[in-house]
């Protein structure tokens, strides 16, 4: 089982970024994924989740980051993406990826929002 983030950098305030994390091991279009961020000295903070989509995917956001962030998933791919726009200096931290039901996580893709 295997995550593997990818696209993260530096960016301006206001900018943007997409993650992506690429799934292998396991069956990943039935699995609810997430992103998850983990700024220094914070503990790891949920971002998004997105359900597998037997049933239609579900959208769930923390409020912070509402209207700025957007989940989606590729499962003929299996990659995962986080669109992130108008980003702010508190963005900043390691995003990881991780598989609900696999109980799987990537190793992290550092985002600084910074001028």
């Amino acid at each position: 089982v295997q995550l593997v983030e990818s696209g993260g950098g530096v960016v301006q305030p206001g900018g943007s970024l997409r993650l992506s994390c690429a799934a292998d091991g396991f069956t990943f279009s039935s699995d609810n994924m997430r992103w998850y961020r983990e700024a220094p000295g914070q503990e790891r903070e949920w971002v998004r989740t997105i359900t597998n989509g037997g049933s239609g995917n579900s959208y769930y956001y923390a409020d912070s980051m509402k209207g700025r962030f957007t989940i989606s998933r590729d499962d003929a791919e299996n990659i995962l993406y986080l669109v992130m726009n108008n980003l702010k200096p508190e963005d900043t931290a390691v995003y990881y990826c991780n598989a609900q039901h696999t109980g799987a996580w990537g190793q992290g893709t550092q985002v600084t929002v910074s001028t």
